[in-house]
């Protein structure tokens, strides 16, 4: 009997955890679809249909605004460019860290650096990337955007992609150099092709992190290379925030990494779970 009642206290609190996780996407729905001189008026869960009319006015007014579209545009190709630059540059990085030992400075000195760049505040920074950006004449330019999210992006790519090579049998590529592979035929023929499933999943996490960055999309754009971030952060004028244009754009934003992650969600399960079972 009591382990009965500990089971349906686990699922209350479960369902008590979910409906507090799911409130923020429930709010932002409701709050798009209400029509604007409602949005104040109707209170407590603002049911549709019963304590109020759904409309796309919304919608379609913010689908034709010029900076909702090009903050939308610019995210796309900030974030999927600068993951392709990170997952490029980090996975030849993580596979040398995993496989080779470097005279002068260790390998877990050389990650302890990479790991330090993450969990640096981005904050301290963003003077000296506006600087560089300023002097180097790209200020309000994608390059900017993705140079910066690259950087923060590749130790991410570098740690990840490092502890998946080595999770993998070192048997396989030395018999690939036996059968006269060298070094780069290792990797782009065995190695590489292995670790697809953790590739898929760090990129995802990699662009994630590039769609959602506010502070240095903030600070090295002005007009045009604004991120949907910015654009969700700007609708505020002297009347105050205007609540359903920030629900809108929310909900816009979250359509491309939800689309994303669910084509590739099987790749993320076995990427996430890698190396966690061993014979």
């Amino acid at each position: 009997m009591k382990r009965n009642h500990l089971q349906y206290l686990k699922i209350a609190l479960a369902l008590v955890f979910c409906a507090w996780a799911a409130f923020p996407f429930y709010w932002a729905i409701v709050t798009s679809l209400k029509p604007r001189l409602e949005t104040f008026t109707v209170s407590y869960l603002s049911i549709p249909f019963l304590q109020f009319t759904p409309t796309l006015s919304n919608w379609a007014e913010e689908l034709q605004v010029d900076k909702t579209r090009l903050g939308l545009f610019n995210s796309t190709i900030v974030a999927t460019c600068s993951t392709v630059l990170a997952l490029g540059l980090g996975t030849p990085a993580g596979y040398a860290l995993a496989r080779f030992r470097f005279r002068r400075i260790k390998n877990k000195d050389i990650l302890i650096w990479f790991l330090s760049q993450r969990v640096l505040p981005p904050v301290v920074i963003a003077i000296p990337f506006f600087l560089m950006m300023k002097t180097a004449g790209l200020l309000d330019t994608r390059l900017a955007l993705i140079l910066a999210y690259t950087t923060f992006n590749l130790p991410f790519a570098i740690v990840i992609m490092r502890q998946i090579f080595m999770e993998f049998p070192e048997e396989l590529e030395e018999a690939a150099l036996v059968d006269g592979y060298g070094r780069w035929g290792v990797f782009l023929k065995i190695a590489l092709p292995l670790s697809t499933p953790a590739l898929i999943s760090t990129g995802i996490i990699c662009f994630s992190f590039a769609w959602n960055e506010f502070l240095f999309a903030m600070v090295l754009s002005s007009r045009d290379a604004i991120t949907m971030p910015v654009v969700i952060a700007g609708a505020e004028d002297s009347r105050g925030v205007q609540f359903w244009y920030v629900a809108t754009r929310a909900l816009i934003a979250m359509i491309i990494p939800v689309l994303l992650a669910l084509c590739a969600q099987r790749f993320i399960v076995r990427g996430m779970t890698f190396g966690a079972v061993r014979e």
